[in-house]
């Protein structure tokens, strides 16, 4: 298959740039991200719907990736349960090389086609569940092999990938191919393609996390309240919905634990 992601910048002696040609170049390389993501809406639209469903049946939804990819699909995953006040358990990122791998690059990890199933096994991943594999260039080892002996044991599949037609795709149910072309500095996918999955992330989770009820009208309402502008926030929710003041809004936040409790609770 031809990678694009592997494709030579069109930008040429960038080591000879001032630093304002380097940030414009970047910057407008940067532009072709949302597009090419808007291009992939559908197939973002049949994941999320796919997932959603396998969720609201008691599935949970996990990511796989090495390097950049794997990092991305940790920080998603990590930062669900106190944006939505779900169990840690429900999202579950996995990086290969295991987590010293979030901070420092673990050699030949990537290219051990058996150990993803190992590592999803830890969490006991069955048929109920969804496996979302992530890889800029479609092609890595860890992630066609995950995707693959899951789908034997009846996992969904999914990928986020920035090149069409590779084998992780061919392994994914539902594939998500976001194709922003070459990089600015040759072959650095924690650019633009890194900045694709990362939106493409934002907008899976986002989306499950509304359609299983996490969210109401436009408010984060299941939120862990972990820091003082969270309790502020969520005082303000109260306030809001209530139509309260702050004291007594904060007073409820407290006892009950979360705005949708608080609310919930004046409402009997």
């Amino acid at each position: 298959m031809i990678r694009v992601t592997e494709q030579e910048s069109k930008y040429h002696d960038i080591d000879q740039m001032s630093v304002l040609e380097i940030l414009k170049g970047i910057n407008e390389e940067d532009k072709i991200v949302p597009q090419a993501v808007e291009k992939a809406i559908p197939q973002i639209e049949k994941l999320a719907t796919a997932v959603a469903e396998r969720m609201v049946n008691g599935g949970r939804l996990f990511y796989i990736g090495a390097g950049t990819s794997g990092r991305l699909g940790v920080v998603d995953a990590s930062e669900c349960p106190p944006t939505f006040g779900v169990p840690f358990d429900w999202l579950v990122g996995i990086i290969a090389g295991g987590d010293t791998a979030i901070r420092k690059a673990v050699e030949n990890a990537e290219d051990d086609a058996a150990q993803a199933w190992v590592d999803l096994q830890e969490y006991n991943i069955n048929a109920k569940d969804c496996l979302v594999g992530l890889a800029a260039s479609g092609t890595t080892p860890y992630v066609i092999g995950g995707l693959h002996t899951a789908r034997e044991h009846g996992v969904l599949t999914g990928c986020i990938v920035c090149n069409e037609g590779g084998p992780i795709a061919a392994e994914s149910d539902y594939p998500v191919e976001v194709v922003v072309g070459p990089e600015f500095l040759t072959g650095s996918t924690r650019m633009k393609s890194g900045t694709a999955q990362k939106l493409v992330l934002n907008m899976l989770s986002t989306t499950v996390m509304i359609r299983l009820g996490r969210v109401k009208g436009n408010k984060m309402v299941d939120m862990q309240l972990t820091n003082h502008k969270l309790v502020d926030r969520g005082t303000q929710m109260v306030m809001d919905e209530l139509n309260i003041d702050h004291d007594h809004a904060a007073d409820l936040l407290i006892r009950y634990g979360s705005v949708r409790k608080a609310v919930e609770a004046s409402h009997k």
